[in-house]
């Protein structure tokens, strides 16, 4: 152990830990003079205003776990005796961590980065605190950063104060936000990467000209923007501007407000293929495997699209199916995303039905209390995920001391494993598995979703990613 010291150091500082966090820590014990976080290497040092300050702090800390949201801590006396007015901001070139005097330019770090994060994503979680000038994203070492411009300093103070260490998507895509000491940005283009709002006119780049974010963006599809921020370790908090505007129908026939949401989660637009005016509710699939298809399986694949009300198969033809859905525009994306699907050696064909609805009665299953329903909460987050069957599943709700070999065990009957990846995100378990076809995945979807491992029900969706990187 190091000699005693004023200055402590403190170890497993997570990104979503800020400043603040640290100095509520040690406030008990004394005033803190200065304070360098080390984002790089996820430690911090904090110099007490004595040494008696610090050797309190210790003590105490030596048999009490210090734990900042949710996250264990680790705290020792530091070899340096005294941080000098010239090492901290050494620490902080070399880190990138230390924050410069409050600018209305701010340097976002984008980690644990699961879903493409676009310019139109950036700006609709920035834009509520202030109009947003400009935006500039770019690859570093780091990860995913930008630099967003506003008017005034004081709209960015409030929007760092507000987003630091959340979630853009529940889980992941985390903001670590700094001042940055730039006096102003530079937009040539206005595109995916980079943009000009106060220059709409500007062109936009060659096409040939691709960055590594889009590589990501090409994983995704076109899905992968934003409806909700989540504070870490806490619910979803909704955007203060969806939901804000009256109640009124759009040529997509439904909420204004709820169809600008509904189109920020497809990138800022909708899908290719899709209107957004039907209003047909009810799907006929037809084409159907009569021995292994049941009301549940067509459950977990179509309550992929939307939530489900009423499933029935029909007597007189067994491998026909109604499927009622939630609404117009939620049928609309099962029909044109199963529509071919292979499932179960069978191709099925999936229309609008001419029937409405589907009536209550006893051959008739009915879902519209289930609690598996995907989209009964955070309804317009839960459209990022669909899309076609791929060849990948993502697997949540995982138990959190469930094996690798548990999944692909849970898995495997329904096709060959190419390969898989357990993860952690926000300390809860998570999985990608990576089948040899998209049928197979489809199979093990319609199988195994709602299923149980060690008494947990898991949640599978399909992953719009081609490939599973290595940590």
């Amino acid at each position: 152990m190091a000699d005693p010291s004023k200055v402590l150091h403190v170890r497993n500082v997570g990104h979503e830990i800020s400043e603040n966090d640290l100095l509520k820590l040690v406030q008990h014990f004394g005033s803190v003079t200065k304070l360098v976080m080390l984002r790089a290497k996820n430690q911090a040092l904090l110099q007490m205003h004595d040494l008696s300050a610090a050797i309190y702090a210790i003590q105490y800390y030596s048999t009490v776990q210090p734990t900042v949201r949710g996250r264990n801590v680790y705290i020792q006396f530091s070899s340096h005796q005294e941080l000098t007015t010239v090492e901290q901001p050494t620490h902080a070139r070399q880190s990138g961590d230390q924050d410069s005097q409050p600018n209305r330019i701010l340097l976002v770090t984008i980690h644990h980065l699961l879903y493409p994060i676009t310019v139109e994503v950036l700006h609709q979680v920035f834009s509520p605190y202030g109009f947003v000038e400009k935006i500039v994203t770019f690859q570093k070492s780091a990860g995913l950063q930008a630099l967003i411009q506003y008017t005034s300093q004081q709209n960015a103070i409030q929007a760092k104060d507000n987003l630091q260490g959340r979630n853009i998507y529940d889980g992941c895509c985390q903001l670590d936000i700094q001042f940055s000491n730039l006096n102003g940005l530079q937009v040539h283009y206005n595109n995916e990467r980079s943009r000009d709002f106060t220059n709409p006119s500007l062109p936009s780049e060659q096409k040939s000209r691709i960055p590594a974010q889009a590589n990501a963006m090409s994983a995704f599809g076109e899905t992968g923007s934003i409806y909700r921020i989540q504070p870490t370790g806490s619910r979803p908090v909704p955007f203060q501007q969806i939901g804000a505007q009256p109640m009124v129908l759009n040529s997509w026939q439904m909420p204004v407000g709820f169809a600008d949401a509904v189109a920020a989660a497809f990138g800022g637009m909708i899908p290719p293929g899709i209107t957004g005016t039907n209003d047909r509710c009810t799907i006929l699939v037809s084409n159907l495997n009569t021995e292994k298809i049941d009301e549940d399986k067509l459950f977990n694949l179509f309550s992929i699209y939307g939530n489900i009300l009423r499933i029935k198969i029909l007597r007189n033809k067994p491998d026909h199916a109604l499927i009622q859905m939630g609404d117009g525009f939620q049928a609309e994306l099962a029909v044109h995303y199963l529509k071919g699907a292979m499932l179960f050696d069978k191709r099925m064909e999936v229309n609008y039905s001419k029937h409405p609805q589907i009536t209550s009665a006893p051959d008739t299953r009915d879902y519209s209390t289930s609690k598996l329903n995907r989209f009964n909460r955070n309804m317009v987050n839960n459209y990022r995920y669909c899309c076609a069957p791929t060849k990948m599943i993502h697997i949540s709700s995982l138990p959190p001391d469930v094996t690798e070999d548990e999944i692909i065990s849970h898995l495997e009957p329904h096709g060959n494993v190419v390969n898989s990846k357990l993860f952690e995100v926000n300390g809860k378990k998570q999985a990608l598995v990576l089948f040899e076809n998209e049928e197979q995945s489809t199979e093990a979807l319609v199988s195994k979703h709602a299923t149980t491992i060690d008494g947990l029900t898991i949640r599978i969706s399909f992953s719009q990613l081609q490939s599973i990187q290595s940590s």
